[in-house]
């Protein structure tokens, strides 16, 4: 199941990185910086629904969707107690798991609309617009993806290579200072105060 799932979402266009055990998972998340888990409840050395609860008490709020064999209610409601924010039921179908990520992800982002640098700019990820100072800027696909991740952080600084892996997934030639030259055009369209930059760590959109 964990590779019919992971082949999947990667040709839906996700990045996708499979941990088989908890040990593992703990160990991976610090790197790849998910922002959404897909979570089973039976791992061979623990719990997942042990493993979200730890997350959750350590103030960790991604997104996460349980996927589990269990039906029964007590479980279901167990898993959203523990912090889940979705609960799917083994066998699933892959579609209905896809529009759960969606509907998930567009929760976890609240009514789609961002502002930031002091409320100069509007982000509105549901029609696709951006706005400084009350005039709309227009923005290509490339950098609508990344304003989106880093919408999505706001506030956190987003590690140089998880923006790579977004900007590689939308397509077309790919440069080795790509990550550079979009931040300088999204710089030059809302300002150059709009994104922050950590050196050697990442970006992050100023609040």
């Amino acid at each position: 199941m964990g590779h019919g799932v992971s082949e999947y979402l990667t040709m839906a266009g996700h990045v996708v990185a499979w941990a088989k055990t908890v040990t593992d998972a703990e160990d991976r998340l610090p790197e790849f910086h998910p922002e959404l888990m897909l979570l089973d409840l039976r791992l061979p050395d623990g719990s997942g629904l042990d493993f979200l609860k730890t997350l959750r008490d350590q103030g960790d709020r991604r997104p996460a969707i349980i996927l589990t064999a269990r039906d029964q209610v007590r479980d279901r409601v167990a898993g959203l107690n523990a912090g889940a924010d979705d609960y799917l039921v083994k066998p699933f179908d892959l579609t209905e798991l896809a529009a759960r990520i969606r509907s998930v992800t567009r929760r976890a982002l609240g009514d789609r609309q961002v502002t930031c640098h002091g409320g100069a700019i509007l982000l509105d990820f549901e029609s696709s617009v951006a706005r400084l100072a009350g005039a709309e800027i227009s923005l290509t696909g490339r950098e609508w993806a990344l304003l989106e991740l880093l919408a999505h952080r706001r506030g956190q600084t987003v590690p140089r290579q998880r923006i790579e892996e977004v900007l590689r997934d939308i397509g077309g030639n790919f440069e080795s200072n790509a990550v550079e030259v979009y931040i300088g055009r999204i710089r030059r369209k809302l300002g150059h105060e709009a994104i922050e930059t950590l050196r050697g760590v990442g970006y992050r959109l100023r609040s």
